[in-house]
C-alpha cells in the first residue's frame, strides 16, 4: 500500500474541488458539508507533516512488503529490510526477546499498538523511537500475516509543541491576529480581536472586512489583502481607522499583513497583525506640535523684536504666526499708547480705542471678520475701532487672559466669516501693561485651538507685546530727542552782516537714534558773526541734552566776545565738566587722551566711559568780520572746513585740529583767512562725507567736486550739494552751514582817529553827523551824537591813549569807540545826588544794544541803534535823560 497522501498533485489542478478559475483554494473547506468524492490531492495533508510508514509481515514473520517513506522514515532501504525478520533487522539486540513474543502475537490475529526503539543500521544503537500500530491480516491463501502503521515519535511531539504554542500566541498575543483564507473572509480571530470589536471570536468567522470597518478602510483592507495573496509581498504598518463598539472616539489602528504557505508552499491564506495605535498616534502629534512649537518659539526669538518700530514688529510677530500656527492673523494697539499717552482713558475696561498695525492670512486677502459679539464688519489694517464691552475680545483686554472663541455659521455665502472656526484672543501684556490684542484663527479643515496651542499664543503675544512696548519707549525717546534737538537749532533762515546763510540738518533715520549734531549762527558786535559746526559723540536723548548743553555754552561764550581758541578752551572745560564721573574731571580726560594717544591705561567700568563719550564733542568755530573780510577759525577735532573761491576748486582750509571738547590738556590755536567777495565757505559734519559704503577720504573728495560747481544761488547750491552726497544712508545726523561771502562795502564803515584831549568829544559828535546825514539817518543823528559823546568822554576819563571812532551801516546801526585800556567799563546805578554815573545807563536806554570787548591793544566800548522803518517812533533823548533823575 503506498502512501497516497504525498503523491503529487496534478500540474494543471483539474478534476480536484477547487474548479476551474480558483486555484489554491482549499478543497476540504468545501468537502465538510457536501458528499465524499473522489480528487486529487496536492502534497501538503497532515500526514506528511506526522511522517506516516508502512509496512506488512508475512506468514512466517518476515517482511514482505516495504513502503518508501518506510524507507526514508527508517532510514533502511528496501534490499535490506525485505524478506528479514523485523527484529533482526531494527530491533537492539536487548529488546529481541520480547519483541518475538509480540510478534508471535500478532500473527496469532492479536491488534497492538505500542513504543518501538529502532535503528537506522546494522550493528548500531537505537537512535529512533516509532509508534506502530499492527493489524492482523491474511494473505490470498487465507494464512495469518499483518499490516504495520509507523509513525515517528518525534516528528509527532514536535507537532504537538508546533500546535499548543501556535495556540498560545495566537490565543495570548496582546495584538489582533486574524487568519484570512485565499477567499479574504476570516477563518480565525484571537480574543484580542473580538474584544476590541465585540462579540465572541467565532462571531467573526468568515466575515469580511466590510463586516467589521468603515466602507472605505473596507476596501483598503480588501484591495491589500488581495495584493498581498497575489504578489506574496508583505504589508507593514496600514493605517487604519473606525470606530470600537460602544466609543465615540475614531480609533486608528496599525496593520501588517503577509502571506501564508502549505509545506508544498502554495499560498493557503493571509495572516494579519493589528495593533490599536490611537494612543501613540496621539503621542506622535503631540510630540510634533511640541516640536512645532519650539520651531515657532526659535524662529520667533530670532525674528521679533530686530526692528524698533511698532509696525515692522507686528508684521514680523504674524509672518511667524501665519501660516504654520493659524491661518489668519491680525494685531491691534491701543491707539493712546501709540500716540504717547501714557494711561489713556478706557483700558482698563478693554473699551478703548485701539488701532489695527498688522494682518496677514493664507488663505484670503480680506481683512480679518469680527468674532462673536463684536462690532459688525471687517476692520482694515489702520483703522481705528472699538470692541464692545461685552464682547469675547473686549473680556481678554479687560481681563489680561486668552480667550478660545468658536466660529460661526454663516448663511450669507462664502466669506470668510463662514469658514473661520476657532479664534484665539490672546492681549498683549508687557510690563504688567495690557498694549494690545492679537488674534489667532483657524478655518475649517484645521484642527481647533487646544491647550498647548492657548500657551504657544500666550508665550509669542508676550514676546511680541515686550519688543513692541521697548519700540513705543524707543519711538517715544527718539521723538522727545528730536524735538529737544530741533529746538536748539538756529531759526531756518539766519540772518549775517556781509554773509547769505543757507543751512541744512537731516536726522537720522527712524531706526537709529538722535545724534548730536548742531550749528549755529551767532551775531558778535560790529556786525561780526560766529558760525559754529559740532557734534556730540553717542546716539539718543543724552546726546541731545549733551548737545543743548554746549550749544548754550558756546552762544554765552561767543557773546563775550572771546577769541575763538579761547571759546574752545573754555568749552572744553565745560564739557569735562559735563561729563564728570565722581572721579574728577582728570579721570574722564585721562581716559578720552588715552584712546586718542593709545596709551595703555586700564579701562575703567562700562558706566564710567559711557558717561565721558556722551560729552566728548567735536566743533568748528569761526568768527567772520565783514569789515577786513578776514575769518577767524579753530578747531576742536572737527572735519576741516572747505572754501571755494571764484573759479577755483574747493580746498580744505589747513586749520589746526585739535583734541576733541572734553579731553583737555591740549590748547588750541587759531589761523586767520582773508576771503574775497563771492567766495563760500562750508561747514559741515561727519554725516554729510562718511559712512559704511566709503572711506572718509572719498567723502570729503565727492563733497569737495560737488562744492567746485556750486555756483548758483546758494539755496540752490546747498540743495545741489545734498543731492550730489549720499545723504540716504541714514546712520548718522547731517548738519551742513554754508555762508557766501560779500563783506561790508567801503562806503559803509566811518573810521576816525581821535586825540586822547578834550576837544575830541566835540569831534567825534562832528563825524556822527555828517556821517549819518551821508547815509540818510537823520532820525538817528541827536541819539548818536549823545551817545557817541558819553563813550568818548568815558574813554577820556577812564582810558589812556588815541581814541578811534568806528561807525558801521548794515541792518542796523554799530557804533565802537576804542581805547587802549584794558579796564571794562562797569554799569552803575547812580543816586539822586551824584552829578554823573549814568552815562552807561543812558546808552542802556537809548541804544538796542551795548556791550565791551578786549582787543588786543585795549578794549572796545559799542553801542548798537535800530535802523527807522517809519512806523515806530525812536526814544526821544531828553525824555531818556530825564527819566534818570
Amino acid at each position: 500500500m503506498s502512501s497516497g497522501g504525498a503523491e503529487p498533485a496534478q500540474a494543471d489542478g483539474q478534476g480536484g474541488a477547487d474548479g476551474p478559475g480558483e486555484p489554491g483554494v482549499l478543497p476540504h473547506a468545501r468537502e465538510l458539508h457536501g458528499p465524499p468524492i473522489w480528487q486529487s490531492s496536492r502534497p501538503g495533508s497532515i500526514y506528511d507533516y506526522i511522517r506516516v510508514a508502512s509496512f506488512s509481515l508475512g506468514p512466517d514473520g518476515r517482511i514482505d512488503q516495504w513502503s518508501e517513506r518506510a524507507e526514508h522514515m527508517l532510514g533502511i532501504p528496501a534490499r535490506y529490510a525485505l524478506g528479514k525478520d523485523p527484529v533482526e533487522a531494527f530491533v537492539p539486540r536487548e529488546l529481541r526477546a520480547t519483541s518475538r513474543r509480540k510478534v508471535s502475537e500478532i500473527l496469532d490475529g492479536r491488534e497492538w499498538t505500542g513504543l518501538v526503539p529502532y535503528r537506522r543500521e546494522e550493528g548500531g544503537e537505537a537512535d529512533g523511537l516509532a509508534e506502530i500500530y499492527v493489524m492482523p491480516s491474511r494473505d490470498e491463501n487465507g494464512e495469518r500475516a499483518a499490516v504495520c502503521l509507523v509513525v515517528d515519535v518525534r516528528a509527532l511531539r514536535g507537532i504537538e509543541t508546533d500546535l499548543a504554542a501556535s495556540q498560545a500566541v495566537f490565543g495570548q498575543s496582546p495584538m489582533g491576529f486574524t487568519l484570512f483564507g485565499t477567499d479574504l473572509r476570516l477563518l480565525r480571530v484571537n480574543e484580542r480581536f473580538a474584544t476590541v470589536f465585540g462579540g465572541p471570536a467565532s462571531k467573526y468567522r468568515g466575515c469580511g472586512p466590510h463586516e467589521f470597518l468603515p466602507r472605505s478602510e473596507a476596501e483598503r483592507m480588501t484591495a491589500a489583502l488581495r495584493r498581498v495573496l497575489e504578489t506574496g509581498e508583505p504589508v507593514t504598518e496600514m493605517q487604519l481607522v473606525g470606530m470600537a463598539p460602544g466609543e465615540e472616539d475614531r480609533r486608528r489602528w496599525s496593520v501588517s499583513l503577509y502571506r501564508l504557505h502549505g509545506a508544498s508552499g502554495r499560498p493557503i491564506g493571509v495572516a494579519a497583525l493589528a495593533a490599536d495605535v490611537t494612543g501613540r498616534r496621539r503621542a506622535e502629534r503631540e510630540a510634533a506640535s511640541a516640536r512645532r512649537n519650539l520651531a515657532l518659539l526659535n524662529e520667533a526669538g530670532a525674528r521679533i523684536g530686530n526692528s524698533l518700530d511698532l509696525e515692522t514688529t507686528a508684521r514680523t510677530l504674524l509672518d511667524v504666526a501665519v501660516p504654520q500656527f493659524c491661518d489668519l492673523a491680525s494685531v491691534d494697539l491701543y491707539q493712546g499708547l501709540l500716540s504717547g499717552d501714557e494711561a489713556p482713558p478706557g483700558m482698563s475696561d478693554g473699551s478703548a480705542e485701539l488701532r489695527r498695525v498688522a494682518f496677514a492670512s493664507a488663505v484670503s486677502d480680506a481683512p480679518l471678520p469680527t468674532a462673536p459679539g463684536d462690532a459688525p464688519g471687517p476692520v482694515a489694517v489702520g483703522a481705528v475701532h472699538r470692541y464692545p464691552f461685552n464682547s469675547p475680545c473686549a473680556g481678554a483686554l479687560r481681563t489680561a487672559h486668552a480667550q478660545i472663541i468658536p466660529g460661526r455659521e454663516s448663511d450669507d455665502g462664502p466669506e470668510l466669516g463662514a469658514v473661520v472656526h476657532s479664534t484665539l484672543a490672546v492681549p498683549m501684556v508687557a510690563r504688567d501693561t495690557v498694549v494690545g490684542l492679537v488674534q489667532f484663527s483657524r478655518t475649517k479643515g484645521s484642527e481647533p485651538f487646544g491647550e498647548r496651542d492657548t500657551a504657544l499664543a500666550v508665550e509669542l503675544a508676550a514676546r511680541a507685546a515686550v519688543c513692541i512696548d521697548n519700540a513705543r519707549l524707543y519711538r517715544r525717546e527718539h521723538e522727545r530727542a528730536l524735538i529737544l534737538q530741533r529746538s536748539l537749532l538756529p531759526p531756518g533762515d539766519p540772518e549775517a552782516a556781509g554773509l547769505d546763510i543757507a543751512c541744512r540738518y537731516l536726522p537720522g533715520t527712524t531706526a537709529t537714534e538722535v545724534g548730536g549734531d548742531w550749528f549755529d549762527v551767532i551775531e558778535l558786535p560790529g556786525h561780526r558773526t560766529a558760525l559754529v559746526v559740532g557734534d556730540v559723540m553717542g546716539r539718543g536723548l543724552r546726546a541731545a541734552v549733551a548737545m543743548g548743553e554746549l550749544r548754550t555754552a558756546v552762544r554765552t561764550l561767543a557773546l563775550l566776545d572771546l577769541e575763538p581758541a579761547e571759546v574752545l578752551s573754555a568749552l572744553d572745560e565745560i564739557a569735562r565738566g559735563l561729563g564728570g564721573d565722581g572721579e574728577g574731571r582728570s579721570s574722564s580726560a585721562r581716559s578720552a587722551r588715552s584712546r586718542s594717544e593709545g596709551t595703555g591705561e586700564p579701562r575703567r567700568s562700562a558706566r564710567t566711559a559711557d558717561l565721558s563719550e556722551v560729552y566728548l564733542a567735536t566743533c568748528v568755530y569761526a568768527v567772520y568780520d565783514p569789515v577786513t573780510r578776514r575769518c577767524t577759525f579753530a578747531n576742536a577735532g572737527h572735519l576741516p572746513p572747505v572754501l571755494v573761491e571764484d573759479g577755483e576748486d574747493a580746498l580744505l582750509l589747513d586749520v589746526p585740529p585739535g583734541m576733541p571738547l572734553g579731553v583737555g590738556g591740549e590748547p588750541f590755536e587759531e589761523i586767520e583767512v582773508e576771503l574775497p567777495d563771492g567766495a563760500l565757505l562750508a561747514l559741515y559734519t561727519d554725516g554729510l562725507v562718511e559712512s559704511r559704503h566709503h572711506p572718509l577720504e572719498e567723502g570729503l573728495q565727492a563733497f569737495r567736486t560737488a562744492l567746485s560747481g556750486a555756483d548758483r544761488p546758494l539755496e540752490d547750491a546747498c540743495d545741489q550739494v545734498l543731492s550730489a552726497m549720499d545723504t540716504s544712508h541714514g546712520e548718522d545726523d547731517i548738519a551742513l552751514l554754508m555762508a557766501r561771502v560779500h563783506g561790508l562795502p567801503k562806503d559803509a564803515v566811518g573810521d576816525w582817529s581821535l586825540a586822547p584831549e578834550a576837544r575830541s568829544v566835540a569831534r567825534a559828535r562832528e563825524l556822527a553827523r555828517d556821517q549819518l546825514t551821508d547815509w540818510g539817518l537823520q532820525d538817528l543823528v541827536d541819539t548818536t551824537e549823545l551817545l557817541v559823546s558819553e563813550l568818548v568822554t568815558n574813554a577820556l576819563r577812564h582810558g589812556h591813549g588815541e581814541i578811534r571812532l568806528r561807525l558801521l551801516l548794515d541792518r542796523t546801526l554799530v557804533c565802537e569807540v576804542w581805547d587802549a585800556d584794558l579796564a571794562q567799563p562797569r554799569r552803575r546805578r547812580a543816586r539822586d545826588t551824584d552829578e554823573g554815573g549814568r552815562g552807561l545807563q543812558l546808552v542802556g536806554l537809548l541804544s538796542q544794544g551795548w556791550g565791551s570787548r578786549r582787543t588786543p591793544r585795549g578794549k572796545t566800548v559799542w553801542f548798537e541803534l535800530a535802523l527807522p522803518d517809519g512806523e515806530s517812533a525812536a526814544v526821544d533823548p531828553a525824555e531818556a535823560l530825564l527819566s534818570l533823575f
